[in-house]
This record gives structure tokens, C-alpha cells and sequence, in this order.
């Protein structure tokens, strides 16, 4: 069975920075690599946010709120997700979530394999 578990999560100060993985199981080297894969985020009382996704060509999208500051990558021999996060707000305070897309090869947007969430704390 498909699995996904988020580690790195911590509390930081106001322009420090965190690295985020997110372990890949029950995935073959070629469903894995094939997987457009996400990082999404969600504060208290608010909705969910996708804040960086990778596909399999390795290409990258992030929303104005991060962009500059997230970086997402992918390493595939290990079936594992990465998201470098630099010069952290408090803004950025949240469980972070990373996310396997339901398509094999392209982003769907649909998001059928979701880790646990690691959290995210930034002060000020």
C-alpha cells in the first residue's frame, strides 16, 4: 500500500530555515518517479494551500506566497520528497502535508496519497 511520511517539522525563528522530507513507501522506482508530488500546507481555521508541486520532468510551480523562499525537490532512487524552506515568517506557521497526485506522469491536481502532516512553527 502507498504511504507517505513527513519528517523535519520544528519551531524556528522569524528568517531561519527548515528542510522538509516526505519518505515514499509501497512505490516502485518507476511509479514513484512518475508521480507529480506536492507540498500543501494548513493553519488553524484556514484552508488548505498547495505550496509547491514537482512532476516527474522535475518541473516546479509555487504560489506567490513562497515563491523565492520554498524550494521542492525530489529524489527518486530514495523515493523521497524535499522542501527547503528559507527565510521563514510567521505566516508560515502550519502542519505542512505532502501529497501523491492520483494520474501516473502528469498533475492531475487530484491528490489520492496524503502523509500525517509535520508542523511548522515560525516566531517572531
Amino acid at each position: 500500500q502507498e504511504r507517505l511520511v513527513e519528517s523535519g517539522g520544528g519551531s524556528v525563528q522569524t528568517g531561519g530555515s527548515l528542510r522538509l522530507s516526505c519518505a515514499a513507501s509501497g512505490y516502485t522506482y518507476s511509479s514513484y518517479s512518475s508521480k507529480c508530488m506536492a507540498w500543501f500546507r494548513q493553519a488553524p481555521g484556514e484552508e488548505r494551500e498547495r505550496v509547491a508541486h514537482i512532476d516527474k520532468n522535475r518541473s516546479t510551480m509555487y504560489p506567490d506566497s513562497v515563491k523565492g523562499r520554498f524550494t521542492i525537490s525530489r529524489d527518486n532512487a530514495k523515493n523521497t520528497l524535499y522542501l527547503q524552506m528559507n527565510s521563514l515568517k510567521p505566516e508560515d506557521t502550519a502542519m505542512y502535508y505532502c501529497a501523491a497526485d492520483r494520474a501516473n506522469g502528469y498533475c492531475s491536481g487530484s491528490w489520492s496519497v496524503w502523509g500525517q502532516g509535520t508542523q511548522v512553527t515560525v516566531s517572531s
